[in-house]
């Protein structure tokens, strides 16, 4: 049998198919469970076996169509479609499409595997079960606690212009990441009203790491804002757990 001979590629030293770009992780930023990152996918591109030994993790698809295999399965994530990867399995990421390819991934660490979950956006926006309505501000349950995790929940929050976050909030039992997706605003994040020290605003593609105990409003301005929020700890959404930051009765909320 004749062996087929295949042709060879140059790489030119600035040629890629495939970047992660580790944002932040508990060694860097205050954080005790929670790590975010970038994926880039070149068009046509794809990764090797991705694999977190000791984290669970969840994909954000923020631009492009992206084919990820995990454990042999395939799934086809769309804009702002979310996909849950369990502890220590095997996963891909391939494009599907003709434009460049982005997605965050937020891990946190774990110690039980569950089922993987595939969230479609067009699906959730729709679905009112999957929706919190607040004040000039709409809150999207992209993996709730319906799913099963070790310690991630995650949605999507969408404010209307010029609008803030009321009451402000902190948590004494879940660290978070604020990931800003579309438009531009502020955040504060504080231990107290005396030491406000971090107060920015925030560009698309932004984020902020929110340590325990923090209270952390955000400030939308001209137009629509849209932010990623990722929390890592006890598996609840405050407006859930407490009806005081659904109607606003309070100043000031702790969970």
């Amino acid at each position: 049998m004749t062996q087929q001979i295949k042709p060879a590629h140059l790489l030119k030293a600035d040629d890629w198919q495939f970047e992660y770009h580790e944002k932040c992780n508990p060694q860097t930023c205050n954080l005790d469970m929670l790590s975010y990152g970038t994926y880039r996918v070149a068009p046509g591109g794809s990764s090797g076996e991705l694999f977190h030994r000791k984290e669970e993790a969840i994909l954000f698809c923020l631009q492009g169509e992206q084919k990820v295999e995990v454990d042999g399965e395939s799934f086809e994530l769309s804009y702002y479609d979310t996909l849950y990867i369990p502890m220590a399995t095997p996963y891909r990421i391939a494009s599907s499409s003709e434009e460049e390819g982005l997605l965050a991934v937020c891990r946190a660490s774990a110690e039980n595997q569950h089922a993987v979950f595939h969230s479609k956006w067009e699906e959730i926006r729709a679905d009112e079960s999957r929706i919190r309505h607040l004040d000039g501000k709409d809150v999207f349950m992209m993996f709730d606690v319906s799913e099963s995790a070790d310690k991630l929940l995650v949605g999507y929050t969408i404010y209307e212009p010029n609008t803030r976050a009321w009451p402000p909030h902190n948590h004494t039992d879940q660290e978070e990441v604020y990931l800003f997706t579309k438009g531009s605003g502020a955040i504060e994040v504080y231990a107290d009203e005396k030491n406000k020290t971090f107060v920015h605003s925030m560009d698309t593609m932004d984020a902020a790491t929110i340590p325990l105990l923090n209270f952390h409003p955000v400030f939308s301005q001209e137009e629509e804002l849209h932010f990623i929020w990722c929390l890592a700890g006890e598996r609840y959404w405050i407006g859930d757990k407490h009806k005081e930051f659904m109607d606003a009765s309070v100043d000031e909320l702790t969970t």
